[in-house]
């Protein structure tokens, strides 16, 4: 959804000089998704491959922070999502709406959203040849090689509770990237997703309500202005 749409901030720089408090995060964001909840990945620069999740509840038109975790980013830093290609090791830069769970451990108590079991025939297919690039698959499609796709049993510590990102997700593009997610951490940079510590991950399951519709943002900090376009 809208790679770089929710990047566009008021200046914190302009508010000092206002004599004005910083408005939360989420309220200098062109977009937010539309809903009352927000994740906000930050990293301090595109080269960055650590920085910090938020997430924010709207409520009474008001947004404040519920709780933070320092993250963890792709091996090759960030880049706007629009631009990625498959591959690079890269976190896309962006606003993206989180389709499901999965795991490979039972869903928290308290998950309220679509929560899917990993077995041990359960697929992302990251096939460029497939129709089913860019999605779970139990078991995998014969169009779908296993050598161009992650085996999500393979990986029970990282995968033991995730949350899908829906980067590149309703209308695939070939070659953009494919199985992006929110997961817990594994022992280094990702290979483009956003990792946390798996507390903060099960904190997010619980926290995290369909019916309020919540995203997440993913960008840089620059000049002190939080999140922008990258």
């Amino acid at each position: 959804m809208r790679p770089g749409a929710a990047l566009a901030l008021v200046s914190l720089a302009s508010l000092a000089l206002l004599g004005l408090a910083p408005a939360p995060l989420p309220a200098r964001m062109a977009d937010t998704g539309g809903g009352t909840q927000l994740i906000t990945a930050q990293a301090p620069a595109t080269a960055s491959t650590t920085g910090t999740v938020t997430w924010w509840d709207l409520r009474g038109g008001e947004w404040s922070a519920t709780g933070s975790a320092p993250t963890r980013f792709g091996a090759g830093g960030l880049v706007e999502g629009t631009a990625r290609t498959q591959g690079t090791n890269t976190t896309p830069a962006g606003l993206y709406d989180l389709p499901f769970a999965f795991g490979n451990a039972p869903a928290p108590a308290g998950t309220r959203a679509e929560y899917r079991a990993v077995t041990p025939a359960a697929w992302w297919c990251q096939d460029n040849d497939s129709a089913s690039y860019n999605r779970w698959t139990d078991p995998l499609p014969a169009d779908c090689r296993a050598t161009e796709s992650e085996h999500l049993s393979d990986h029970p510590t990282q995968y033991a509770h995730a949350l899908a990102i829906g980067f590149n997700y309703d209308r695939p593009v070939r070659g953009r990237g494919a199985g992006i997610f929110l997961h817990v951490n594994g022992e280094g940079a990702t290979a483009g997703c956003v990792s946390v510590p798996g507390d903060a991950m099960r904190r997010l399951l619980r926290w995290a309500d369909p019916a309020r519709a919540p995203h997440i943002a993913i960008g840089t900090e620059s000049g002190g202005t939080g999140i922008t376009r990258y």
